[in-house]
């Protein structure tokens, strides 16, 4: 039998395989591109192969693993980034193995190497004073800063994604009561979520202003009337952040990263006794593990865990069953 090359599954995994079979969102296709594109750079850079002369032997467990060694160390990325980059070349033996399991072997080298561990940060979040004081930064007579408030409002009430708040068109967002929006999150999943009237009469404000009222329009532009990008999401929210950090440092972090009124608005949630189940809802998580991050991080809410806890077994400790003590064990493995 002809062996096929690798020029053959890669285009066949991404023009058949990617969007159609599996139904990932383009942002996902586009990360997996990313992973082939710096793969191959580094074959190239290195001397092991040039783009022109790859063969499947050149998709091995040895190069894999010295492209991972590369990204960290000649590229600085980061362990999360590496595991991406792991993730998607795995994805694809996957997908090689099942079309033709003659390439098991080779594939099966890959699919073996393990993510690397990375210690876990805390979860950065603003305080409730914080968010309400950089509410105030933008300047809500003009265009831009009526654009910049709605951006942070509603970045803030809905806990949405960056790449979700890119996506918004003017369409999703349901001005009634209750006032709504729906975003679409990881996997085009679709969540609704609730926004008050005071966001949603910023965000009416913002776009009579920008004279937006085609539904299909994207709501937050650019002075090119071109979607804000990713940077300059980034970008909007440092500024203000740093006018705010100067004014009063000890609320503020010394750089505020997108997902931070993200991660204040899940913990503003929590913190309000809201259950972990409803917040994973609201932030589109598709697992409740991932929400727990957020009752990890916060000390008081790991002793009133704790206290609840301690209270359940020294009041009765006859009357609480095994499989209580057995979730509560559990919990507090998770969680402290």
């Amino acid at each position: 039998m002809h062996r096929k090359e690798l020029s053959y599954y890669v285009s066949s995994f991404f023009t058949e395989y990617l969007g159609n079979e599996a139904g990932l969102s383009i942002n996902t296709i586009k990360s997996y591109r990313d992973a082939f594109i710096l793969f191959f750079k580094y074959l190239d850079e290195t001397g092991i192969c040039k783009i022109s002369k790859l063969k499947m032997d050149t998709l091995n467990a040895d190069n894999v693993s010295g492209f991972l060694d590369w990204l960290e160390q000649s590229r600085g990325c980061s362990i999360s980034s590496r595991n991406q980059r792991l993730a998607a070349l795995k994805a694809f033996c996957g997908y090689v193995a099942r079309k033709s399991p003659e390439e098991s072997a080779l594939c099966q080298g890959i699919l073996k190497i393990r993510i690397k561990k990375a210690p876990q940060k805390p979860v950065e979040y603003l305080s409730v004073d914080a968010v309400e004081y950089l509410l105030k930064m933008p300047d809500s007579h003009s265009t831009q800063g009526i654009r910049d408030l709605a951006m942070i409002a509603l970045m803030y009430e809905s806990g949405c994604r960056v790449q979700e708040l890119i996506d918004l068109r003017v369409g999703d967002i349901a001005f009634r009561s209750p006032n709504t929006v729906t975003l679409t999150g990881k996997g085009n999943k679709a969540r609704v979520i609730p926004i008050s009237a005071n966001a949603a009469d910023i965000i009416k404000a913002y776009l009579n202003s920008a004279s937006i009222c085609n539904m299909a329009h994207p709501v937050f532009i650019n002075r090119y009337d071109k979607p804000l990008s990713r940077s300059g999401v980034s970008y909007v929210l440092d500024k203000y952040g740093h006018i705010a950090h100067k004014a009063r440092p000890e609320l503020y972090p010394s750089k505020l990263h997108p997902h931070i009124l993200r991660h204040s608005k899940a913990m503003h949630l929590l913190e309000n006794g809201v259950n972990l189940i409803y917040i994973r809802d609201f932030l589109g998580h598709s697992s409740v593990t991932t929400t727990e991050i957020y009752a990890r991080c916060n000390p008081e809410l790991k002793r009133k865990y704790i206290e609840q806890a301690g209270n359940l077994i020294t009041e009765s400790v006859e009357e609480y069953s095994e499989s209580e003590k057995e979730a509560l064990i559990t919990w507090l493995r998770k969680n402290i």
